[in-house]
């Protein structure tokens, strides 16, 4: 789950994380309100699950309340396109209006959990307000990293160590000691998968501050969060995503044309790996699990082929604890139901892969099956051609 910058800041503010003054404001009048409130000048920052927002305008640097204003006009409501929106952008709601600070130095601190060491790594860098992928492509000599043991915590020499290595001394130093250990309390206290401060700001009085923040949280943890879980902006996130999340499912929307419906990440992983092998492009990867029932399978298959983008579709299931009937079920339910006429090509084996394959072929429906993985891929990638 992703939320938004100010609500990060909200959370690391609570463990201590100092950040710069601001509020949020939806209307170009609530804007100049907290301009006058905050400082002579701000800065506005739209509000939107991307990064990159500066490279398309959506940072502005405000001199006077006057102008935070009219800047306000152009920037709520436009359509903010960056690197990691896509060509469709993202509507801006709101505002976060923060004091401008005198900028002496931009560093980088994060704090992701890297699978291979099984542990948390504190990541900082010199090279504060460029994308960390590419700092590591092109200088990775300067990315310092300090890894965490799940059951010791972060170390203070840990800190220390950190501060020292992006070149800070004297006060400034004991601030980024106390700045790095409250992020790395915030990261384990609300169960995140990312708390990323990019910016790392050093003013020129030599105060260390989160010039921006961003924070992603473990779905899987949320039960323990309902704070967070709160935050939610569904205005944020791909309508077919909200609607999969309803019946906990794992989907996400890409950008190709070949639908997929897999159970289990893995053989989803290996199966969207197969269709660019076989020359075509996956729209989507659709995990339904261990533990679905015929419905979720029915309304994944809805999901599925509701995305305009979708030309085909390939269900490549292996029956473990899935029973390749109950999938073979769902599918027929919902192709009746929806009339769907995309072709759909259909490889099922494991439990009751029998009974399966007689469920579709008593349909009635034109499924294309499928012995193996390959079988299946270059069959819709050529239908879908």
């Amino acid at each position: 789950m992703k939320i938004h910058e100010y609500q990060a800041k909200q959370i690391l503010a609570r463990y201590g994380v100092r950040v710069p003054r601001g509020e949020t404001a939806e209307t170009p009048a609530a804007v100049r309100a907290a301009a006058e409130k905050l400082a002579s000048r701000v800065v506005l920052k739209a509000q939107i699950h991307a990064g990159g927002r500066g490279k398309g305008g959506g940072i502005k640097l405000a001199a006077s309340p006057d102008e935070a204003e009219r800047l306000a006009k152009d920037m709520i409501g436009m359509t903010l396109v960056t690197p990691q929106t896509g060509p469709e952008g993202r509507v801006v709601q709101r505002l976060l209006v923060e004091e401008a600070l005198d900028i002496d130095r931009e560093l980088y601190l994060g704090v992701v959990i890297d699978r291979a060491r099984e542990a948390p790594v504190l990541m900082a860098s010199t090279e504060g307000g460029m994308e960390i992928e590419k700092v590591a492509a092109e200088k990775p000599e300067a990315i310092f990293k300090e890894y965490v043991h799940p059951a010791t915590g972060l170390q203070a020499f840990q800190a220390r160590s950190l501060a020292f290595r992006l070149g800070l001394a004297g006060d400034t130093h004991k601030q980024a000691v106390k700045f790095i250990a409250s992020l790395y309390r915030a990261f384990e206290g609300t169960d995140a998968s990312l708390a990323e401060i990019n910016p790392l700001l050093v003013t020129k009085q030599g105060d260390v501050l989160a010039l921006d923040a961003k924070m992603n949280f473990d779905d899987n943890a949320l039960y323990r969060h309902p704070d967070i879980q709160a935050l939610r902006d569904l205005a944020e996130e791909s309508p077919l995503e909200v609607e999969a999340s309803k019946y906990n499912l794992n989907y996400i929307k890409l950008d190709g044309n070949v639908g997929c419906m897999v159970n289990g990440a893995g053989l989803a992983m290996a199966t969207m790996d197969i269709i660019k092998y076989a020359g075509g492009t996956p729209a989507n990867f659709l995990d339904v699990g261990g533990g679905v029932t015929e419905e979720a399978v029915t309304n994944a298959f809805r999901i599925l082929v509701s995305d305009p983008d979708v030309r085909g579709a390939l269900i490549n299931i292996f029956g473990g604890i899935v029973r390749c009937d109950l999938i073979a079920a769902g599918v027929v339910k919902a192709a009746k139901a929806l009339g769907t006429k995309i072709p759909v090509v259909i490889r099922l084996e494991g439990t009751n892969v029998d009974r399966g394959k007689d469920i579709l072929r008593e349909s009635g429906l034109d499924f294309q099956p499928a012995d193996s993985m390959k079988e299946a891929a270059a069959k819709i990638v050529a239908l879908v051609r």
